[in-house]
């Protein structure tokens, strides 16, 4: 029983489950997991939370910078929170914030050469945390792992499509 305590969402499931729940609560458990994992490794490493990571992230593979609404989206937040955050990255010197000259009525956001630096050291390690956690499967199940959950993320964009309404 002093197990369960680790299992999380997992320790829900009974055993006559629907295989489907029992799928659907291994997922969430592993998804949480390493979550909080990274969570407190970036906290305690970087000083730095998942929520600026991500941010910076997306600003690195966009290299030209993007507009706030446009990162929104992509970081499915709310405007008010990519608002507040590029506020403090802004003041922390990783990011700038200029006017879009298409659009005067919106910003771009973009690194700034130390939101480079800084992104790239947390990247780095951040490899490193997932090699760790992913390190006990083989090169073969990862695979496999990731082209099953890509079907399974296939199917969820096209039945959620046809059922919402």
């Amino acid at each position: 029983m002093a197990n369960d305590e680790h299992l999380g969402h997992e320790a829900r499931a009974q055993g006559d489950d629907h295989l489907d729940v029992k799928v659907w609560l291994r997922l969430l458990a592993c998804s949480t997991e390493i979550e909080q994992h990274i969570r407190q490794r970036l906290r305690t490493r970087f000083g730095t939370t998942l929520a600026r990571f991500d941010y910076l992230a997306q600003l690195q593979r966009h290299p030209d910078g993007l507009r706030m609404n446009v990162l929104s989206r992509y970081l499915m937040v709310t405007g008010g929170n990519v608002t507040g955050l590029t506020d403090q990255l802004v003041k922390d010197g990783l990011v700038e914030r200029s006017d879009d000259p298409e659009d005067r009525r919106s910003y771009r956001v973009a690194l700034t050469p130390a939101g480079h630096e800084d992104f790239a050291a947390m990247a780095a390690e951040h490899a490193q945390w997932l090699a760790e956690l992913f390190g006990g499967l083989s090169v073969e199940a990862k695979d496999a792992l990731y082209h099953q959950l890509g079907h399974l993320r296939q199917h969820l964009n096209s039945t959620l499509r046809s059922t919402t309404p």
